[in-house]
């Protein structure tokens, strides 16, 4: 009875937690990079095509292939998958990929490379934003084992958080001096940085339902710290 109050409140005011915010869908679409998930190269017809170094060109043409519908974002970017990531490793991974596939270097090259190097250089980059930010990197992990939350979660929520995520709203829209935005922003930091490490335990201890329960609070924290940015921008 409560939890469906609180979950009026929550729209109206914007806190309803709707997915990773601003993103792509979190796993590349397999019909429209497919298609061609064959053996063999696409511009040669060598054999073992799919297999060459670092999963994207040719051995013996050296043709750029298409993408590879079924390799997941920890794979691309050499990460085990785990919640941890060493994100400094990840970083150097993009640059790396993003050297081999970006369509500036592609510009001389056939019409078909352009293309597959567009979707790889898109793939590259949504792998990257989703294992680099925590929330995201989460939400990717608990799909890739089957588990997604949706929308309208509220009424699983205890009321104590759901409290106290409505008055930290409530303290946000009246706050007006640089120091109780601050304030704010320091005591939502906080609140990340423990349901990160809350996350990070549960996924090592293989407690899926403890990880999507933290996870679930992290978005709502997520929007309140979208909220935040969108507050400081002058008028």
């Amino acid at each position: 009875m409560w939890g469906g109050r609180t979950g009026a409140l929550l729209r109206v005011s914007g806190l309803w937690p709707a997915g990773v915010l601003g993103r792509r869908p979190l796993s590349c679409n397999a019909a429209s990079l497919a298609g061609r998930n064959s053996p063999q190269c696409w511009n040669c017809g060598a054999p073992g095509g799919p297999m060459r170094e670092h999963g994207f060109f040719c051995p013996q043409c050296r043709a750029l292939q298409p993408p590879d519908p079924t390799r997941d974002y920890f794979s691309l970017m050499d990460c085990n998958r785990a919640f941890r990531v060493d994100t400094a490793k990840l970083q150097t991974r993009y640059q790396e990929l993003q050297r081999l596939v970006h369509p500036d270097f592609f510009s001389q090259r056939s019409q078909t490379e352009k293309d597959f190097s567009e979707k790889h250089s898109t793939l590259v980059n949504d792998a990257y934003k989703t294992l680099l930010a925590p929330l995201s990197r989460g939400l990717y992990l608990l799909k890739l084992h089957g588990l997604e939350i949706p929308e309208g979660t509220d009424d699983e929520m205890d009321r104590q958080f759901l409290m106290e995520i409505m008055e930290i709203s409530e303290n946000l829209a009246e706050a007006q001096s640089e120091a109780a935005m601050k304030e704010i922003e320091s005591i939502v930091r906080a609140k990340q940085k423990e349901l990160t490490d809350n996350v990070s335990r549960a996924f090592e201890q293989d407690d899926l339902e403890k990880a999507k329960k933290m996870l679930t609070k992290m978005r709502y924290f997520s929007n309140i710290e979208e909220k935040i940015k969108l507050k400081k921008i002058p008028l």
